[in-house]
């Protein structure tokens, strides 16, 4: 996943050492916030005479256009439009030969994407309220971004505000390309420190799975009383996570059948596959995780087991299925 330092939340510091310094940690980019003023192309033009890292810009004003020759004329490479402010609309000029993103708040529904998604390569989810510094991440952010993913697959996925070392490392789970980082990695007495915890699975634990887990609408489910083999191979098929939760009438989690239990079934029962009952394919006792484990809890627990996870059922105190995990994204965000 790729990280975007914020260079204004540097506050006075020299800009050619702060972008020096920020380059021998790697920041893969530098993220330059315009709130309607021209002078922050200064400020680029400056990065661009001091670094070869690509420039990160986000514009909030009413009429974006009016800075386009500006964009042109730095080169910048990423341009991301806050979409709230728009009143004027008007496309970036072919000279244009960066990346368009468009920005949204978290009120703002994905579907405003609709109207952009030919020309936007990626959305940028602004997960605090905009310009309310230190404010915690709004959790409503983290389903957002899983419907987004699904709409969207072949579009990439930004972050800004609120990220620290735990979220970088839920969001790189989730297969978010990229992510903001202001305070936490500028306002550190050592920002290459703050640099590798944002890179690392060694993490806090502010949050719980069940802030950031598939909810119940999301996940593949099947009520054991209504299994029939057709039936439970479709739900597999709909959901594309390679597995179902199989639940009693008070929603208790019974066990899990995956792609390889219906495999292993297959091969045991062959040639007389016709009439596999639910027994023959359920795993009874598969590894889960409850709603209330931290993420370090979490990650201790997945170092434990004796094989690779792709997936997680999430149960709450009484075994009732409460949602997934699945980390079938964290190679995508690290690319």
């Amino acid at each position: 996943m790729k990280i975007s330092a914020s260079l204004y939340s540097a506050g006075d510091t020299n800009l050619q050492e702060l972008v020096r310094e920020l380059d021998a940690y790697r920041s893969d980019y530098f993220h330059i916030d315009c709130n309607d003023d021209v002078d922050v192309f200064d400020d680029i033009a400056k990065i661009k005479a001091y670094s070869d890292t690509p420039v990160d810009l986000h514009i909030i004003s009413s009429e974006p256009q009016k800075f386009y020759k500006l964009i042109v004329d730095t080169h910048v490479e990423l341009v991301t439009i806050q979409y709230e402010t728009i009143e004027k609309w008007a496309d970036l000029p072919v000279g244009f030969k960066g990346k368009l993103g468009i920005a949204i708040t978290t009120e703002t529904p994905i579907d405003v994407f609709d109207q952009f998604a030919n020309r936007a390569s990626f959305i940028l989810f602004m997960a605090t309220t905009p310009g309310k510094s230190g404010e915690p991440f709004q959790t409503q952010n983290f389903r957002k971004i899983r419907e987004f993913r699904n709409r969207y697959p072949n579009k990439k996925i930004h972050v800004d505000g609120g990220i620290n070392d735990e979220l970088s490392f839920i969001l790189r789970n989730m297969g978010v390309y990229s992510v903001v980082v202001g305070s936490y990695l500028l306002k550190q007495e050592f920002i290459g420190s703050a640099m590798v915890k944002l890179r690392s699975n060694q993490v806090g634990s502010a949050y719980c799975v069940r802030d950031f887990m598939l909810l119940p609408d999301e996940i593949p489910t099947l009520r054991i009383k209504d299994y029939q083999f057709p039936f439970m191979l479709q739900i597999i098929e709909d959901y594309k996570l390679g597995f179902v939760n199989v639940i009693d009438s008070n929603n208790h989690l019974i066990g899990i059948v995956s792609n390889a239990d219906i495999r292993r079934a297959m091969l045991r029962k062959w040639p007389e596959i016709e009439n596999l009952r639910i027994e023959d394919v359920m795993n009874t006792s598969p590894a889960t995780i409850n709603s209330n484990n931290t993420v370090n809890e979490l990650l201790d627990y997945i170092k434990s087991l004796p094989f690779p996870v792709l997936f997680l059922p999430v149960t709450d105190n009484n075994g009732n299925l409460a949602g997934v995990l699945k980390f079938n994204n964290l190679i995508k965000g690290e690319l």
